[in-house]
């Protein structure tokens, strides 16, 4: 890890079924999101975790984009974002993202070359996008809840 490291915070909670609420206490004043799957696992009352993937892509190639396109004095009117991401089973028959489909569609009024500039350049700085492309390595630690209370004891 590089001299720059940060963290981005997410406490999912669950709720009822299988679905949960999802809070940032690392940003002030944030919102909750409520996860859910789909029928007939979960009641479908927020988006997937598979959604929220997709969305955090879109988002993160959203921003790099117009961060690029205000840097080029392009003053985007809408940076919109079309996600899609494409779910098939693995050869031991479990659901897996198999690819995420991102359709970009910036609006502005201006030169094709500085836009040209940005295509080149813009992916490269989406954090989300460009770590879920290498892959990301995951720790899990599973603890009962008490577990830990006990072996510290």
């Amino acid at each position: 890890m590089g001299t720059d490291n940060k963290t981005a915070i997410a406490h999912v909670q669950l709720v009822d079924g299988y679905r949960f609420t999802v809070s940032f206490p690392d940003v002030a004043g944030a919102e909750q999101i409520t996860l859910d799957e789909a029928a007939p696992l979960g009641a479908g009352t927020g988006p997937t975790p598979a959604g929220l993937l997709a969305a955090a892509v879109g988002g993160c190639l959203s921003a790099s984009l117009t961060l690029c396109l205000n840097k080029a004095h392009l003053d985007p009117d809408a940076v919109n974002a079309h996600v899609t991401a494409r779910m098939s089973r693995n050869e031991s028959g479990r659901l897996r993202i198999e690819g995420i489909d991102v359709e970009l569609t910036p609006c502005f009024a201006g030169s094709d070359e500085r836009f040209d500039r940005c295509k080149s350049l813009y992916e490269d700085f989406c954090i989300v996008t460009e770590s879920v492309r290498k892959g990301i390595p995951i720790n899990v630690h599973l603890t009962r809840c008490g577990e830990e209370v006990k072996r510290a004891a």
